[in-house]
């Protein structure tokens, strides 16, 4: 199932305390975006990369692109101050491209294929599907630091990237939220806003986002416990 796929990648380093943007921080060697655009690079069913930077920042992963080789970027629009504006920089330059648009967090290097492959699927047969996990941890609900109750962990899960929807609806929840002047945590909660169902695929703990400098040793035993099994 082809698609296109949007990176917002105009971030900082804020949370990962670097003084540049994380995603050139490098995993044995090669940075983080690096990592992520090659798990796209490598997927025939994407037909398209489109990232949203600074532009200050624009040259630098140019060259980076040139120097492993990505060659499915189609476009890097200029970012914008919060992720959704990034987002929507993308959408508005994808047009109608592809059915499908992923939205990935470019500091998630280990999004397995397998799982793409089933967000895809499960995208275009309801419209809308995000990637994530099981809540494996007691979940409580605290207010000032007190247990208001314990919440049924079987009915949470922990939301990741990619979320994939069919063009159309990502492009109409994008611009309603324009229109409304809301700002959303993810685009699923955009698309939730025009009453449409989205639909959970299970992925994998290892899509970790790579956000503090504890990220950065989970990240490099990844890719260690990967060498090793061939992968």
């Amino acid at each position: 199932m082809n698609y296109i796929v949007v990176l917002p990648a105009a971030g900082s380093g804020k949370r990962m305390k670097a003084e540049r943007n994380k995603l050139f921080l490098t995993l044995r060697g090669k940075p983080i975006l690096m990592h992520t655009l090659d798990v796209f690079e490598q997927d025939p069913d994407c037909v398209g990369i489109w990232l949203a930077v600074k532009p200050e920042e624009r040259m630098i992963i140019q060259e980076m692109l040139e120097q492993y080789n990505v060659t499915k970027v189609k476009g890097m629009p200029s970012g914008g101050a919060e992720r959704q504006h990034s987002v929507y920089a993308c959408v508005k330059e994808v047009g109608n491209d592809a059915e499908l648009i992923l939205v990935h967090d470019a500091a998630r290097p280990f999004i397995e294929p397998s799982v793409i492959k089933q967000l895809t699927q499960k995208a275009y047969e309801t419209g809308a599907a995000i990637a994530g996990v099981k809540a494996k941890d007691t979940m409580k609900r605290v207010r000032n630091h007190i247990i208001e109750e314990t919440v049924d962990r079987e009915q949470l899960w922990m939301i990741q990237t990619p979320q994939a929807f069919h063009t159309q609806i990502l492009t109409k929840a994008q611009h309603q939220a324009e229109q409304d002047d809301f700002l959303g945590t993810d685009e699923s909660m955009l698309v939730e806003r025009l009453n449409i169902d989205v639909h959970v695929v299970e992925s994998t703990y290892d899509n970790v986002k790579m956000t503090t400098q504890e990220d950065l040793l989970i990240g490099e035993a990844i890719l260690q416990k990967r060498q090793q099994e061939g992968n």
